[in-house]
């Protein structure tokens, strides 16, 4: 029987947390008194991408190298309860045991990675929202111990809804982002295999800003985040044909301020895997104008009014621009202004832009 005394709980502090790392470490906390596992891990995820990104939480599961290959496998190898099935999924969470009919060396996480640091059951879940992900988190138990069923399934399933709507507010700009940095684009090489071989000097200012959280041991000096190494991997399996979609993510430095990671693969020579190159740079408007409209559930012509609004346009100019009603433009900022809780077009511009995230439209 499910305590929903402490379901409630659960979420209450969810609501209450200031950023997503406390969220992971409150909903952690509570759910091992509902659930019971051994060790977890939990990470926001990019919503456009679905890709794993900062913050990250791991209990009990050993040194970033191992973190890192549990996450590459799911990219390179898994096929039983990939993480972008679940996202897709009518039920947004599954236990691997109940999934594989008792077989749990069905998977290839397991066989290679689970197994053998004596785990008996994985249940994984998307926290999902809007039909988009912002969040994975895996339970682990150890090998002896009762699978997850089916009353715990669907405890961790109805959790996805409400902790994802809270980690796509606090995905929300808490203050106007200052002016863009100068820096140039940084630039980490990878071999085929995987091993970095190459950084340039803004990859090391870049890697400097980003958010403490597992990462792996490199010969080229600072350690890199697991959601960087993962970012080239997710590329090594779309050019592999594991995978569709881009190898891309956002990532909310300490300062505040966002950068973008993406990544791509190179042809060596006569046709052999080359390098795989990952950039890392301060986001642009194109970079973050999906995810903050993401998080404040704004459709895509509410963005686009709000853009343009943010350019000083009035409802009439809106109106001829997009080719629609004045009546149309005021029933979208109706919409925009309770969505963001504001008032008027100066707060909305206020609360929501600045010029290095916000691209011009340019006017035909």
């Amino acid at each position: 029987m499910i305590d929903q005394r402490e379901r409630r709980a659960l979420l209450d502090r969810a609501a209450r947390a200031p950023d997503a790392s406390d969220l992971f470490a409150g909903a952690s906390s509570r759910l091992g008194r509902l659930v019971g596992f051994q060790a977890a891990a939990w990470s926001a995820t990019d919503p456009e991408t679905g890709l794993i990104t900062a913050p990250m939480r791991v209990e009990n599961l050993g040194r970033g190298e191992q973190c890192f290959a549990y996450w590459e496998c799911a990219l390179l190898e898994e096929t039983v309860l990939p993480y972008r099935e679940l996202a897709r999924a009518a039920v947004p969470a599954a236990g691997l045991v109940a999934s594989t009919g008792g077989l749990p060396a069905r998977s290839a996480q397991y066989r290679r990675l689970l197994a053998r640091q004596g785990v008996g059951d994985e249940l994984r879940a998307v926290l999902r929202t809007g039909g988009r992900p912002w969040g994975v988190v895996s339970l682990f138990r150890e090998k002896g111990r009762e699978p997850f069923g089916p009353a715990e399934v669907s405890l961790v399933a109805g959790l996805s809804a409400p902790l994802a709507d809270r980690l796509r507010e606090l995905a929300r700009p808490v203050r106007p982002p200052g002016p863009a940095e100068a820096h140039n684009p940084g630039l980490i090489l990878f071999d085929p295999a995987g091993t970095p071989f190459s950084i340039n000097d803004e990859a090391r200012h870049h890697l400097a800003r980003l958010p403490d959280g597992p990462s792996l041991p490199s010969p080229l000096g600072p350690p890199l985040p697991v959601w960087l190494t993962g970012t080239a991997a997710q590329a090594r399996a779309v050019a592999a044909g594991h995978d569709r979609g881009a190898a891309r993510i956002r990532i909310r430095a300490r300062d505040g301020q966002w950068l973008v990671v993406h990544a791509s693969c190179t042809d060596g020579p006569g046709g052999a895997p080359g390098p795989t190159a990952v950039v890392v740079q301060p986001a642009a408007g194109s970079d973050m104008a999906p995810v903050i409209a993401e998080a404040y559930g704004l459709s895509a012509r509410e963005l686009e009014i709000t853009q343009l609004v943010a350019r000083g346009l009035t409802t009439g100019d809106v109106a001829a621009e997009l080719v629609i009603s004045p009546h149309t433009v005021r029933d979208h900022l109706k919409a925009v202004f309770a969505k963001t809780r504001v008032s008027s077009r100066g707060e909305l511009v206020a609360k929501l832009f600045a010029e290095n995230y916000w691209p011009r439209r340019t006017r035909r």
